[in-house]
């Protein structure tokens, strides 16, 4: 009996030491899983003690802190404003894909009346330091507090208070980049104080109308020659610098990242405006292009024309040239011609004056030897009475007669004879017939047969 009991003392004093060791394991589990954890990157960790004391810890890795509690922040939280999202989903300590915070697209109005949804994203870092982020924890306890009563809220009014500083069709005009400059810079440094105002402004298009011929060209402008538009301007402080409202997160070290305005939505009155305004722009650019068009053929055909005067004025130009280099051709060409007939006239007459020089001198020449052989004759006439030159012509006549006797015909019988004076044209008859000739020839002649004597023989 001892030994059973003695058994059980063993057995429970075996069992309360394996309690013992179990309670203890439990009990230092329990510790460790209370004063340690694993520090992941891209968080801060918010650490309260079980002493009261608070640490920040920033370093990757596993951290010691005795049945300490402690919260994670994001190092940087994004707050996002875009389509198909829910409101208020909000998820700051989910290592995840989604943004901190995110937001159905948001509702703005421009300055011109015409509202529209805007997306956008803003991303905002965490201070590192402990006494801005101690600071920063003690205001808003939780990174969910933190989205949603302080990032949430300037996301909106910022992006709010940014479409009032232009209107929708400056946006769509070319003001993309200057609004999603001002986002930024409002974003960063704070929200300008602005006052909003009423101007009229003087139209630059004015038209003259026709109607009242009583004025003539002095007509009175219709139309409208003013409107008034509604414009926003900066309030300035007394160093000559926009006033602004301070972003509330600046005072606990919370700095913007970047600001993204990433998509715009206006209404669709105000898209069917656009279009309009676009199709009548497009058809602006067509008349214009029409119009260069128009201008461009018509300088064509100014170009044309002039080009075919040009051609027309080159060929009458060249016609003339030619008709006046042939004009001038055939001028010179009688000028030559007249020239040479001028020069063979001239050659002739000193040719004719030559000759007729050369006639005058043979003629004198003639004359001179006619006179010499006239005296020559006048002296040798003198001389002899020219007896010589009388012999000879009768010389001459008595050949002819004794020519012209001997070759006379004679007929074979004569009748005839007798004294009865009848030609019969015997010798004798025919031998008188041609002393009667010789005679009266000399007569002709008029010469004396007999020999003169010179004076003084």
């Amino acid at each position: 009996m001892s030994e059973l009991a003695s058994k059980v003392v063993a057995q429970k004093s075996v069992a309360a030491k394996i309690g013992g060791l179990i309670v203890a394991v439990i009990l230092i589990f329990a510790f460790i899983s209370n004063s340690v954890f694993y520090a992941e990157p891209g968080y801060i960790y918010h650490v309260r003690t079980v002493t009261g004391n608070e640490e920040v810890v920033t370093d990757v890795g596993y951290q010691f802190f005795p049945f300490g509690r402690y919260n994670s922040w994001k190092r940087a939280m994004t707050v996002q404003s875009v389509r198909g999202a829910d409101a208020d989903d909000i998820h700051p300590e989910k290592d995840s894909d989604n943004a901190s915070a995110t937001l159905p697209p948001m509702s703005i109005m421009f300055l011109d009346q015409v509202d529209a949804h805007a997306e956008a994203t803003v991303r905002f870092s965490m201070p590192t330091d402990q006494q801005s982020f101690l600071k920063l924890a003690h205001e808003y306890r939780s990174p969910e507090n933190l989205l949603r009563t302080a990032l949430m809220p300037a996301f909106k009014e910022t992006l709010q208070a940014n479409a009032s500083l232009m209107t929708a069709e400056e946006y769509y005009s070319g003001g993309r980049t200057q609004f999603n400059s001002e986002f930024e810079n409002q974003m960063s440094r704070g929200i300008f104080l602005v006052k909003r105002q009423e101007e009229t402004v003087s139209s630059m298009k004015r038209a003259a109308g026709s109607a009242n011929v009583a004025l003539g060209t002095q007509q009175e402008e219709y139309g409208e020659d003013s409107k008034t538009v509604f414009t926003v301007k900066k309030i300035l402080g007394q160093d000559g610098q926009p006033q602004r409202k301070e972003q509330r997160f600046q005072h606990f070290g919370i700095t913007v990242v970047s600001a993204l305005v990433t998509d715009m939505r206006p209404n669709n009155k105000f898209v069917e405006r656009m279009q309009l305004k676009q199709k009548a722009s497009a058809d602006r650019a067509i008349a214009r292009e029409q119009r260069v068009q128009e201008e461009e053929q018509r300088l064509l055909a100014i170009a044309r024309g002039e080009r075919e005067v040009a051609e027309r004025q080159a060929k009458a130009k060249v016609e003339q040239i030619e008709k006046t280099t042939d004009a001038e051709t055939d001028k010179q060409l009688a000028i030559t011609s007249a020239q040479k007939l001028r020069d063979q006239a001239a050659i002739s007459k000193e040719t004719a004056q030559i000759e007729l020089e050369k006639a005058m001198i043979e003629a004198e020449t003639v004359r001179t030897l006619a006179e010499a052989e006239a005296y020559q004759k006048k002296v040798i006439l003198q001389a002899d009475n020219a007896l010589a030159q009388k012999l000879d012509a009768e010389v001459k006549i008595q050949q002819l007669w004794a020519d012209a006797f001997a070759r006379r015909q004679v007929p074979t019988y004569v009748f005839g004879g007798g004294d009865s004076g009848t030609p019969t044209g015997s010798d004798a008859e025919a031998k008188v017939f041609m002393q009667m000739l010789t005679l009266d020839a000399a007569k002709r002649l008029s010469y004396d047969r007999e020999l003169t004597k010179k004076k003084g023989d």
